[in-house]
């Protein structure tokens, strides 16, 4: 539907992205979705499907692919459109309420706007040492796909955050014997998890870094030197899970005129970018005068400002706070939308 007008188009499907399609239904907004991955939850689904997320409310803990699954129960039961393998390329206001969205598939308009893109394409950082190469597929791994894959195995955990850490709690079920090595002596995460993490079975390797990896056919070995003391010593082990981050690309939305700061777009407090009818959400935004917390719960109350205004935007006499979620029946003010006469 080329000429079709969107009340909302929001851009990416990641837990945020979601959540802003859900309570686009809520205020009954019109919502496309464009998102550049083949199916929705963004980082949960790419990189972390078997892992469990602790800082979503309501849950005690929840595997990132339940959350994503019920996520999408949510968001998708009022009716919004889902494009997947679409990429925005462009970006283009051509007027008040009137944006131009332009994909390789096609050209949508829409008199808003919501990026929740998360951090953009992302993939993990290789492991720069000796066999890692080699032995990707076969030993190395970046992403956990399958917990089963590692049972009864000597595992080794390389990495020093959230993610290693609690991969290092999970996995300690599964594998026989699990390592965790870190070149620090202190590690990034969350208080709790470091504490359960000196309580566990996990072997700690802390102020130690993989010299190199070894083995025929597959990982077999690693070699892991202190950065103290320099000396060397070789572990047997048959999988290492590197958890050392990924790399972020903002990819079209740099040239998309937003105010942008490093990997991130500027937004007030209304969750507005410096573009008319275009707002942010999620771990994309930088608050102005508030901190960057990339946290799902944030992005979850970012969602809500981002489509409250959103709707304030098509419609100026409406109220940004609609009500409690219990009073969704006529919820919705109706008066003259943006960009006719009486607005």
């Amino acid at each position: 539907m080329p000429d079709k007008l969107y009340d909302v188009a929001i851009i990416g499907a990641g837990p945020a992205g979601l959540f802003s399609t859900f309570y686009a239904g809520m205020r009954e907004l019109d919502a496309l979705v464009l998102e550049a991955l083949p199916k929705p939850g963004g980082q949960l689904t790419a990189l972390y499907p078997e892992k469990y997320i602790y800082d979503v409310g309501g849950y005690s803990a929840v595997l990132a692919r339940d959350l994503v699954q019920e996520l999408w129960k949510q968001a998708s039961q009022f009716g919004a459109e889902f494009r997947f393998n679409e990429p925005v390329e462009q970006l283009e206001v051509l007027e008040p309420g009137r944006i131009r969205l332009t994909t390789p598939d096609g050209v949508y308009h829409s008199k808003t706007v919501v990026i929740a893109t998360g951090l953009g394409a992302f993939t993990p950082n290789k492991l720069p040492v000796p066999g890692a190469d080699k032995f990707d597929g076969k030993g190395v791994h970046y992403v956990v796909r399958n917990k089963d894959a590692f049972l009864g195995k000597r595992l080794m955990i390389v990495g020093g955050g959230d993610t290693a850490v609690d991969w290092a709690l999970e996995l300690q079920q599964w594998a026989r014997e699990t390592t965790l090595v870190h070149r620090y002596d202190h590690f990034e995460a969350h208080e709790r998890s470091v504490s359960a993490l000196n309580r566990s079975r996990v072997h700690v390797l802390p102020l130690h870094e993989v010299r190199e990896i070894g083995g025929d056919d597959r990982v077999q070995e690693v070699t892991v030197f202190n950065t103290i003391t320099e000396g060397e010593h070789t572990l047997r082990i048959d999988d290492v899970l590197v958890c050392i981050g990924f790399k972020a690309d903002m990819g079209a939305i740099k040239h998309w005129g937003l105010e942008l700061d490093r990997r991130a777009v500027r937004v007030n407090g209304k969750m507005e970018t410096n573009l008319p009818g275009v707002f942010a959400a999620g771990d994309i935004t930088l608050p102005v005068d508030s901190i960057k917390m990339n946290l799902i719960a944030n992005g979850f109350g970012q969602a809500t400002i981002a489509i409250n205004l959103a709707n304030q935007f098509i419609y100026p006499k409406s109220r940004a706070f609609p009500g409690h979620s219990s009073q969704k029946k006529g919820m919705k003010y109706m008066p003259t939308p943006v960009g006719h006469a009486g607005s």
